[in-house]
């Protein structure tokens, strides 16, 4: 029996893929803003942010000096090692000095998109436990009366004068010179300690606290930008366009904390729009540009592309939702100078699991429509979404990831992250792809009840809890519908309380006060009863079916 399975096991091995670069040297056991500055010395002079909104420009020696100066104020603001600060702010040069600061500190940083609902920002306050939100005047009535209740502090990050009973952003940034001596004798930060604590549904169920370590996204970032070859051939030269929220992982690690590592210049845009964006990536010479397919899209929709000279953009990378090859062609065709390409990631994952490798230094053929292939120092496999088994090339099945830089957990939630990881140590995605004779990742499904709007995450579990809450409506259940502008949106099928009269309009309305606006229903479909499992678990593919089969009509 032993025999057989030492068989089995070899057997598996061999279906455990690896990166095409070699592995390299990690120095995981680093504090992220010490491994982020590690080269400093070389760049301190260089711009590292540029604030597109002010033209304010801020040197690399300012931006380390800056969040030395918050680590020490969140001190004397009572915020301890291993406390959660939220952040509630668009993309700013406030943003990064906070993270950095917290990371100083030891402390946590928890984001969240500053147009969340009230409701929304407060249940991830309430369960990040967060001590202090740095945010924009124009958002503290949000969460001014969860602050007061429970003594929260906030800080405002902009020029206006703070409402009344917030602090001011410059309050936070300590003159002293004692930093360095505060930094080394009272922070000392363990590879295993949570730097960062996004929210994300995961493969199922409502948003949970994603605990990455400082280890976890050293890993990350060093598996994108290290070494002789980079996986991400990013250099001290480049000028990173970061119009993604930095609230979202994808452009927290992959633009923020990749752009720091290399010494590049970040160019700071709070909110796309494209005529916006074609200006400045021609005033800066843009030559990174990561995006998503929405703005992907716009670009290969738009006629404006003509009229601006943005030769310089070497690379363009989409992230965050799947990009069709048609896509990736028409952007080719407009923009011939920028190798495009795809990563694919995940917030547990750290967040990267895979990067083309057209973006190397010595770069490789690529595939339209893959999504590169497995970052280094690390491993995936494909299983079998029904046995578990371990599946060979070009078999279609789970992803599942292994390795340093995948999230530690979720926070408070052990029965959800023993779902997710398991006892070897495998992330499982919820994602179902496969990987061909090239090490090339192409994604074909998803598992998990996830619906991507434009990349943001909505969760069903989410919406489905509001509609059952409303006395008119007797069961629920929200599944994704395709978009071709958003990718998915998300529409409801509702079983209607007996006696009710309960219109299409009103359960969209009843929603939309409630959440951001990418979580709004977009249609309501009435039906007799929603389709379950015995287990009681919703049966989405059955109406992903009926959807796909375009019979429905929502009255």
């Amino acid at each position: 029996m032993e025999m057989i399975n030492k068989l089995e096991n070899h057997h598996d091995d061999q279906y455990i893929f690896r990166s095409k670069l070699p592995d390299i040297y990690v120095p995981n056991h680093l504090p992220l803003h010490k491994y982020c500055f590690e080269n400093i010395s070389q760049f301190s002079s260089r711009t590292c942010l540029i604030d597109s909104a002010t033209g304010a420009t801020y040197t690399y020696a300012n931006v380390e000096l800056t969040a030395k100066r918050i680590a020490l104020g969140l001190h004397k603001l009572g915020i301890d090692q291993r406390q959660v600060i939220m952040l509630l702010l668009p993309n700013s040069p406030e943003f990064v000095f906070a993270f950095l600061g917290a990371s100083f500190r030891g402390a946590i940083t928890t984001t969240a998109n500053p147009f969340y609902t009230p409701s929304e920002i407060t249940k991830q306050a309430k369960s990040s436990n967060a001590k202090l939100i740095i945010t924009q005047s124009r958002y503290v009535d949000k969460i001014k009366c969860y602050a007061e209740e429970n003594g929260v502090k906030i800080v405002c990050a902009d020029d206006a004068p703070p409402p009344e009973g917030c602090l001011s952003f410059t309050e936070l940034l300590i003159t002293q010179s004692d930093y360095d001596t505060f930094l080394s004798d009272s922070v000392k930060i363990l590879p295993d300690d949570v730097a960062a604590l996004p929210y994300s549904s995961g493969t199922t169920g409502l948003p949970k606290g994603v605990m990455l370590t400082h280890k976890g996204l050293v890993t990350s970032v060093a598996q994108q930008v290290d070494g002789e070859n980079p996986n991400l051939y990013f250099h001290s030269e480049d000028v990173i366009m970061c119009v993604l929220p930095l609230f979202h992982i994808y452009s927290l690690n992959s633009i923020l904390l990749c752009g720091l590592r290399v010494g590049a210049t970040i160019l700071i845009m709070q909110k796309f729009e494209i005529k916006g964006l074609m200006e400045l990536v021609e005033k800066y010479k843009v030559t990174i540009a990561p995006f998503v397919p929405p703005i992907v899209l716009a670009i290969a929709k738009s006629p404006l592309v003509d009229e601006y000279d943005l030769s310089s953009i070497r690379m363009i990378m989409s992230g965050a939702a799947p990009m069709g090859k048609e896509l990736e062609d028409t952007v080719r065709a407009k923009l011939p100078n920028a190798i495009l390409g795809q990563g694919y990631g995940m917030t547990e994952a750290g967040p990267v699991l895979s990067m083309c490798l057209a973006f190397a230094k010595q770069p490789f053929q690529v595939k339209s429509g893959s999504c590169g292939t497995v970052v280094r120092n690390a491993e995936m496999k494909i299983v079998d979404t029904n046995t578990g088994a371990f599946l060979p090339r070009n078999h279609a099945g789970e992803i599942c990831i292994r390795g340093d830089q995948i999230m530690k957990g979720y926070l408070n939630n052990p029965k959800a992250t023993e779902e997710t990881i398991d006892k070897e140590g495998w992330l499982h995605t919820g994602d179902v792809g496969y990987i061909d004779e090239d090490d090339q990742v192409f994604i074909v499904d998803r598992l998990k009840e996830l619906i991507k709007y434009k990349g943001y995450q909505v969760a069903p579990a989410e919406l489905e809890d509001m509609l059952i809450s409303n006395a008119n409506i007797a069961d629920a259940a929200v599944v994704p519908m395709k978009d071709e502008v958003a990718g998915e949106v998300p529409v409801a099928f509702v079983v209607r309380a007996n006696g009710s009269n309960i219109s299409e309009e009103e359960i969209k309305k009843y929603v939309s006060e409630q959440v951001i606006f990418y979580k709004r229903i977009n249609q309501v479909f009435f039906t007799e009863a929603i389709p379950k499992a015995p287990s009681g678990k919703i049966l989405r593919k059955d109406l992903r079916a009926k959807l796909a089969a375009g019979s429905l009509a929502s009255n």
